[in-house]
């Protein structure tokens, strides 16, 4: 019935028109370096695993609520059933957290969240069901659509309308990339020098100094006196405990310092290097990822910034187009429309917080229901009413305006009403 309808190629190196019977990127994918890169070996990576975390973290703590139009305004559509299952608990297992959190976290990995739509009797959604890249085969059918075969359910093959897909970066419009795949070599040499300097340390030479002992004097004849010569030593002047404590040597006895040699140095550095290309590819900052060597308070600041327009709200669009699109029925998407609330994650702290509350009053743009809406409070009676700044009248008005030099009683209902809990 359903063999005439797909593409499905023999290989992933044919025509781009058929690249779409896959059943994923594959378990692993060598890079340069001679290191496998799959989602176990680069999440041993400690910068790819935060990046991928952070992102995923910040998918699941952000509300996901379904919203009405009326006319020019919005409300919750708190009596639509999406609405409870996408804020609480899209499935019987995980909480809104959990799936948004695990789902991104796929998204970071292998370039795709693949969900399946469980509808009821009556059209309704009554679960999203997580189901992993790998075990997924899409197909590309005769009408240019996505078909999605599963061979653990007995190759049974779903349509768009039974399976949500969320896609990352995509050259075939049918299935995300990830960096993994995109750039291998990238993660590759990260883990390739993390395991050199491993079996730099538990193989390799490691001594921060030397004594050294005139040929005139003679030797020390057994391996014993030399123990303890240098174990003598240590025990004096090792050690935080030690530390400024003064040394005497005798018979022409020298002490010198080993300092780190350049080997080690480019390590570090390469190192360095490593962390800075992973987070790139990801859009995030050093300083999160705990790496902020040189930067000011300030820098940080607008990294943060950076980091939430342009690493943060690509995926939250993302995300939100993709479920209109699979979640929402036809008339619905007329009507309805489905958002994560960002607020969460820019709200600062409360006096920039009550500033710019305050400075969008004042210039006529925020509502005091605006603003309460804003701080997860009420709505109160007569809170819908925008302001017009006195400075901006004609000039010719300015004399009677002038005259007003004290709160009107119109002016302390409204901030009574602004502090009504």
């Amino acid at each position: 019935m359903w063999s005439g309808l797909f593409t499905t190629p023999t290989s992933t190196s044919s025509n781009t028109t058929d690249f779409t019977g896959t059943g994923g990127w594959g378990s692993q994918r060598n890079s340069k370096s001679g290191v496998a890169i799959n989602e176990d070996t680069a999440l041993a990576q400690s910068v790819v695993a935060r990046c991928v975390t952070l992102l995923a973290g910040e998918l699941g703590k952000m509300p996901c609520e379904v919203y009405k139009r009326n006319g020019d305004q919005r409300e919750k559509a708190t009596d639509h059933s999406l609405y409870n299952l996408l804020k609480y608990q899209p499935n019987k297992k995980d909480t809104a957290f959990e799936y948004f959190e695990r789902g991104q976290g796929f998204l970071g990995l292998n370039g795709n969240h693949i969900a399946l739509i469980d509808r009821k009797k009556n059209h309704e959604i009554n679960e999203l069901i997580p189901i992993h890249r790998d075990k997924v085969i899409i197909l590309k059918g005769s009408d240019g659509l996505p078909y999605y075969k599963i061979p653990d359910w007995n190759n049974q093959i779903f349509t768009m309308r039974e399976i949500h897909h969320v896609k990352g970066f995509s050259r075939d419009g049918f299935q995300g990339e990830s960096p993994l795949q995109t750039s291998p070599d990238v993660i590759g040499l990260a883990l390739a020098q993390e395991e050199y300097a491993a079996k730099a340390f538990s193989n390799g030479l490691a001594i921060s100094g030397v004594i050294t002992r005139p040929k005139d004097v003679g030797t020390i004849e057994t391996q014993a006196g030399i123990n303890k010569v240098v174990d003598g030593f240590t025990a004096r002047h090792s050690g935080l405990r030690n530390a400024f404590s003064v040394a005497m040597l005798q018979e022409g006895m020298d002490y010198k310092q080993l300092a780190q040699n350049h080997q080690q140095a480019q390590l570090i550095e390469a190192r360095k290097a490593s962390i800075a290309d992973i987070c790139r590819l990801y859009g995030v900052p050093l300083s999160m990822v705990f790496e902020s060597s040189g930067e000011s308070y300030k820098s940080v600041e607008q990294n943060t910034l950076n980091y939430l327009m342009f690493a943060v709200m690509p995926w939250l669009k993302r995300w939100e187009q993709a479920m209109h699109r699979d979640l929402l029925s036809p008339s619905e998407k007329k009507t309805h429309f489905i958002e994560f609330n960002f607020n969460s994650l820019i709200r600062g702290d409360m006096e920039t917080r009550f500033k710019s509350y305050a400075f969008g009053r004042q210039w006529g743009w925020l509502s005091i229901n605006d603003i309460r809406r804003m701080e997860n409070l009420p709505p109160v009676p007569g809170g819908d009413i925008y302001l017009a700044p006195l400075n901006m009248v004609d000039s010719k008005n300015m004399d009677v305006h002038q005259k007003i030099e004290q709160a009107t009683e119109e002016q302390i209902k409204e901030i009574e009403l602004l502090c009504r809990k």
